[in-house]
Order: C-alpha cells, then structure tokens, then sequence
C-alpha cells in the first residue's frame, strides 16, 4: 500500500492497464502520470509525467489472516457492505 500525496496534493490512483514485468502501472488522475514499483525503491516511482522520478512511499503493512489478526488486535473492526 502506497501514499497517495505528493507536494500537498493527493491523486487519485487507477490501473493503467500496462503491466511492466507482470505488474500493475498505475496512472493518476490528476496528472496522467504513471507509477510503477522499480526494484531498489521503497515505494512507486513516477516513470512519465508531472512528477517522473519522484517516489510515493510505501506503507509498513503486515499480510497475515484475519483470524490470527484478531487475535492479536481484539479491538479490530471491518465494514461489512
């Protein structure tokens, strides 16, 4: 999961509809720019548009399942739509 915020602005990320060594590039409303996760960054690299070469980080984030999840974080809650 990345930041979405750069420069006090947040954009609203998309596919794309490239894929680039079988991943998804993402591309921003806002200034039709694309994102891709280079290896040897920590986040997507802006690789065409307003902001190339700038970075959105990632977030720390944990893959786990949801039953050995609730049991370390009781409080935890989920939407249910």
């Amino acid at each position: 999961m990345y930041s979405r915020e750069i420069d006090e602005q947040a954009l609203t990320l998309s596919a794309s509809g490239w894929t680039y060594r079988n991943t998804f590039v993402l591309y921003d409303y806002e200034t039709e720019s694309l994102w891709y996760h280079l290896e040897g960054t920590d986040g997507l690299t802006c690789i065409s548009g307003t902001f190339k070469d700038r970075v959105l980080p990632e977030f720390q984030s944990t893959f786990t399942r949801w039953n050995r999840w609730v049991a370390e974080h009781p409080d935890s809650k989920f939407l249910k739509y």
